[in-house]
């Protein structure tokens, strides 16, 4: 199919079922997109402007979605892969396509130390870009199976790691989204990679047993439509099989061969009134014999992402076990397209939707406050994809709790202060443990005293919901921060000596700022005391800062060499150069191997100019330009036994980081004309800087990378030239 094809496919899909779409506006999408992408190719070699086009095609078949999600997936990747900027996009389309765009597009590539700080940081974008607008998150996840879709043209260790975020992140979001279709596809995808083995098996069994399967669903499907047309309901039967993943997760988890999985066939009924889904449920009960403790009304009591449906799974004339689900129409759209079936819009295509039911988006952000990247990822895990149960209060309001909840959670869903003051709980009106395990339908009532002392620690364990973990957690972090303190420090220190450190070493002026930064705390107290309230773990803190000691550590070795290298040249002068050592990035240190080599910022030397080193407490040997104020002669007197000889190597590196400032007088077209100059001198740029003064000069700060003083004296001669460049100088100090 021709890329012009794939478009036509899109533009008839979306005409039918939303005529009054804005199809000039998505035509111009289609021709901005193939055009900033033009010069790129995707790993299977095809232009990469079909990916956008899929993208556009699955928001369209599997969602539904609205004139601005369909423009919006289209450009999905223009902001993150082409010159193509945000206001090029708010101008040419619309502020909330360029806010879409740039919620879908990947969240700037920052350094994560560990694969849950790179998942939480992901995550917790991502679920903030959705409690703005949902549609962000469902053309994600519409990117998402694409990508899945062509996962074939990946490396081997790539589909593994994308198939498992995939199976832990975006299948368990579509689900909570309601988007099952998306979700069994995305399951049944990231399965073919994970364990190639099973899948294949799984398939060619279903493959062997096609013909007689499919001969046992027309059987069943016949027998359900006759009786439901003899009793003149309105109704749309059709059977399906488990998809492969289901199966795989059942065979796995009860250790059983396909012939032995109870429900491999479902069958749906589709009706028109809600009396009628119960009428259907009699009938089928009449039909068939149910199987015991198989029916479940999630009408009565719908799930959480709105899902609504009766369940029930009986015995076959042909002793086949088979599910059937009955719903109403409107029932059936909030199952197949989830949250996109909730998504109204008005007819000039502004999102008005119900965003009021996805509250929960920020309650669980709220939780998230104050836990570490671990405990991050699995309540996201509880509170987002696991299953849930539902508890009555002894007035019959229905709370809902992740599986497995106990009254802990029970009491601090209800109320911060509830949980505070709780001296125990009954269930059923019998009174039971904290760590009960709370079932379907319980009621619960929460024991409170005035005299209460609080929380217990052991409370953190028994917990099973984030919300109730968070809420414990800021209770001793406001009650108890004194006590914290002390027992955080403790922890630390005992963690400190297991590893052979000191807390002599972590409390070195020079080296804590930067331990500091390394465990995201402001003083060594505010980590103390959230290793006490169990925010954050003793093992964690010290395995962040373990390897900045060493290092630290060693260098002051190699420091205490290069000082009596220094001390060598000043006490026996020798006639004979001193020896000239291997460089580092482009640096010889005189009498020194192996040395740490940084360049100052002060005054950001390049090869070319006359150069001195200092040696730094923990930081190796710093360059400064020998005219830096910093490097200045009575400077070097005050501490000569840390000025050391320093040169400029022949094996210097590409380029070498340094700035200008230019001082001009301002005008039209100023910027542009310092650009070119930068440009013609092949100048690497890392950033422009730019103010103007009340007496309408301007100054420029240019952060530049240069391979040597020649390049950069060409630079300067150039800027020199600029009609109403005054100075450019090379600031220092």
């Amino acid at each position: 199919m021709t890329i012009q094809e794939q478009y036509d496919l899109l533009e008839k899909t979306v005409r039918g079922y939303n005529p009054a779409a804005d199809f000039e506006r998505i035509k111009a999408a289609f021709q901005f997109a193939d055009d900033a992408h033009k010069d790129q190719k995707r790993k299977s070699g095809e232009p990469y402007i079909i990916h956008p086009l899929a993208v556009a095609q699955i928001v369209a078949e599997e969602l539904r979605l609205d004139s601005e999600s369909i423009e919006a997936a289209l450009l999905h990747d223009v902001i993150e892969d082409t010159p193509a900027t945000y206001e090029q996009v708010a101008k040419l389309f619309s502020p909330t396509v360029a806010d879409l765009v740039e919620g879908v597009s990947k969240l700037t590539r920052i350094q994560y130390a560990t694969k849950e700080d790179e998942q939480m940081e992901n995550l917790r974008k991502m679920l903030i870009a959705m409690s703005k607008d949902i549609r962000v998150i469902l053309i994600k996840v519409s990117d998402r199976l694409h990508n899945m879709r062509t996962m074939e043209y990946q490396s081997p260790a790539k589909q593994k790691q994308k198939s498992l975020e995939t199976m832990e992140i975006y299948a368990p979001i579509a689900h909570r989204l309601g988007m099952q279709r998306i979700k069994w596809e995305l399951e049944d995808l990231s399965l073919k990679y994970l364990d190639p083995v099973g899948f294949e098996e799984i398939t060619s069994q279903l493959e062997e047993k096609r013909g007689e399967y499919e001969r046992f669903m027309r059987r069943t499907q016949i027998q359900i439509d006759e009786r439901l047309n003899e009793l003149k309901i309105e109704h749309i039967v059709y059977g399906r099989m488990k998809h492969p993943y289901s199966i795989y997760r059942k065979m796995f988890n009860q250790n059983k061969s396909l012939e032995e999985i109870f429900d491999l066939f479902a069958f749906r009924v589709i009706v028109e009134s809600l009396g009628d889904c119960y009428n259907v449920l009699g009938v089928i009960h009449d039909i068939y014999k149910p199987i015991l403790g198989r029916f479940k009304d999630y009408i009565g009591t719908p799930k959480p992402n709105g899902y609504q449906s009766l369940h029930t799974t009986v015995m076959g004339t042909d002793g086949i076990p088979f599910e059937v689900q009955i719903r109403t129409r409107e029932m059936h759209e909030i199952a197949e397209y989830g949250v996109a079936a909730h998504w109204k819009y008005k007819q000039n295509g502004q999102g008005a939707g119900t965003e009021g039911r996805y509250e929960w988006v920020r309650r669980l952000l709220e939780n998230q406050e104050g836990a570490d990247a671990e405990e991050y990822i699995h309540s996201l895990k509880v509170d987002m994809f696991a299953d849930e149960v539902f508890v009555f209060t002894p007035n019959g309001d229905v709370q809902n709790l992740p599986a497995g909840a106990t009254p802990i959670d029970f009491a601090y869903a209800i109320h911060s202060a509830v949980g505070n003051h709780m001296v125990g709980a009954k269930v059923n009106n019998r009174i039971v443990t904290l760590d009960h395990s709370l079932k379907n339908g319980d009621i619960v009532e929460i024991m409170t005293s005035k005299a209460a002392r609080g929380p217990s620690r052991d409370w953190l364990k028994i917990a099973r919901s984030s919300e109730a973990r968070s809420k414990i957690r800021q209770w001793f972090k406001k009650e108890r921060r004194e006590e914290n303190i002390v027992n955080g420090r403790a922890s630390f220190e005992a963690e400190l000596k297991h590893c052979g450190l000191t807390m002599k070493d972590v409390t070195d002026p020079e080296l804590l700022p930067g331990l500091l930064k390394k465990v995201a705390y402001p003083t060594l107290d505010d980590m103390y005391a959230a290793i006490g309230y169990g925010g954050f773990s003793a093992q964690k803190a010290v395995s962040r800062m373990q390897g900045e000691i060493n290092r630290a550590i060693r260098q002051h070795h190699l420091e205490q060499q290069a000082a009596e290298a220094a001390a060598q040249q000043r006490e026996e002068p020798r006639p004979a150069a001193p020896k000239r050592v291997k460089s580092e990035q482009g640096i010889i240190v005189e009498g020194l191997d192996n040395c740490l080599v940084k360049f100052s910022k002060c005054c950001t030397p390049v090869p070319g100019d006359e150069i001195v080193g200092f040696i730094t407490r923990g930081y190796g040997v710093s360059v400064h330009r020998s005219d830096c104020p910093n490097a200045a002669p009575e400077k070097r007197t005050d501490q000569a036994d840390r000025w050391i000889k320093v040169s400029w190597g022949r094996d210097t590196n590409e380029n070498y980081p340094t700035t200008l400032e230019v001082i001009c007088k301002d005008r039209q077209g100023l910027l542009l004309d310092i650009s070119a100059a930068l440009s013609t001198t092949n100048t690497f740029v890392l950033g422009i800087n730019s103010r103007s003064t009340h007496d309408e000069f301007a100054i420029f700060r240019l952060e530049v990378r240069i391979r040597d003083s020649g390049q950069l004296e060409t630079l300067m001669r150039k800027l020199n030239q600029i009609s109403g460049v005054l100075q450019v100088t090379r600031p220092a100090g």
